[in-house]
């Protein structure tokens, strides 16, 4: 036998590291000496290890800007190494503009231009992904003219239900630095999509999807929150009498309504998750019946992923101890992030809002977590949570 660790053929010295528990303890053993730095920053190692680990919820981001997991949450010392490497203020984009996060996946971050208080914004916005650790980014060519025309000038109104375009996860045969963008445009009769991807560089049209063909017209009502799970994006419909969701089928390009479980959901979202062996998994917060406490709940749909699944069983159910505010956030295919706070109170004649403490829950370990405590401030702005391995074992996404 070796007389040390260092010592032992590399094959070997590869699968005692596949096998650590987690991201951290990679991280840890790959400053423990170069023998193993060289075999953990490895790219075939990294891809083999990705496979078999899901990436930490390190932190995330909303109009107030970055805001990383803190202690005593588990992914903290990873957190707070990130916050240190990486540029999350965007610094080493053009200045001509103002850009804001409009989706985060696989460690890079999808930035549209904000065109403020225009009167007539374009139809398309101006689209940057980036990466934030290594800083590095594409600034995406405009849709054509041509594809543009080929749609409708979309509704007078100040927000539609898609103007967020998508950055999609990086498929299991695609390069590392690939990645793929859908933007959405929202017109009276059809929802258009345009799709980009980094490696022809160009935008092409993808089959619309006709209002007609949808049981509820979204004009009458609002989609939100939306969610990623098995090849699939999901928005769920604030209508609270009939509670469905917008699937998207990103491979297909093909959209459909699926059904929510049954009724006694409240009403501030449900999170749509990977629940494991291709079933699907939903977080939703049921409120408090006579004078009880709201709870959190989350069932699995007991068929594999399909259109029209709805066999829901109930798995675990969380109490949140807290009559004042409790909602779902965000959510990655294995994060929810909730949050948690007393009631609003009147102080004399004005309103004082409470602080927020934002929980996040594993759905392979089903606990709740405090991620961080944050003034009330942009809370109901769009968030989003970033979940990566930790920066000594994060290679450069673009």
């Amino acid at each position: 036998m070796a007389p040390t660790l260092t010592g032992l053929p590399s094959g070997l010295l590869t699968e005692i590291l596949l096998r650590l528990p987690a991201p951290e303890d990679l991280a840890r053993a790959s400053a423990a000496c170069p023998a193993f730095r060289r075999v953990a920053t490895d790219g075939s190692f990294l891809r083999r290890f990705r496979c078999l680990h899901a990436p930490r919820l390190l932190a995330f981001i909303d109009l107030d800007g970055f805001q990383p997991a803190l202690p005593p949450h588990p992914s903290a010392p990873a957190a707070r190494a990130l916050s240190r490497a990486a540029d999350f203020s965007f610094s080493f984009l053009p200045s001509h503009c103002r850009w804001v996060p409009m989706d985060v996946r696989d460690g890079r971050v999808l930035l549209g231009r904000d065109h403020g208080q225009d009167a007539r914004p374009p139809i398309c916005r101006e689209l940057a992904v980036c990466d934030p650790l290594h800083r590095r980014y594409v600034l995406l060519p405009p849709v054509p003219d041509a594809l543009v025309a080929s749609t409708e000038r979309p509704p007078p109104v100040r927000r539609r239900p898609f103007d967020e375009p998508l950055l999609l996860p990086v498929g299991e045969n695609d390069e590392a630095t690939a990645f793929t963008v859908i933007s959405m445009v929202h017109c009276e009769t059809k929802l258009a999509p345009f799709v980009f991807s980094s490696s022809t560089g160009q935008w092409r049209a993808a089959a619309p999807m006709l209002w007609s063909a949808m049981p509820v017209s979204p004009m009458d009502h609002t989609y939100l929150r939306r969610h990623h799970a098995y090849g699939c994006f999901y928005w769920e419909s604030t209508l609270i009498k009939r509670r469905e969701l917008l699937v998207l089928n990103i491979q297909r390009m093909e959209f459909w309504i699926a059904e929510l479980p049954s009724s006694g959901w409240g009403t501030l979202g449900v999170a749509i998750v990977e629940a494991g062996e291709g079933r699907l998994g939903l977080f939703g917060i049921r409120d408090g019946t006579a004078g009880g406490k709201p709870d959190l709940c989350y069932t699995v749909d007991r068929r594999n992923k399909g259109k029209n699944s709805g066999r829901w069983q109930m798995v675990k159910t969380f109490s949140l101890g807290s009559e004042g505010l409790n909602y779902i956030k965000a959510a990655t295919e294995r994060y929810v992030l909730l949050i948690c706070s007393e009631a609003p109170r009147f102080v004399g004649l004005s309103m004082e809002m409470p602080d927020l403490e934002y929980i996040s829950v594993d759905v392979k370990k089903l606990q709740l977590e405090r991620v961080c405590v944050k003034p009330f401030g942009n809370s109901l702005s769009r968030t989003r949570i970033y979940a990566h391995f930790p920066p000594s074992l994060s290679s450069p996404t673009i």
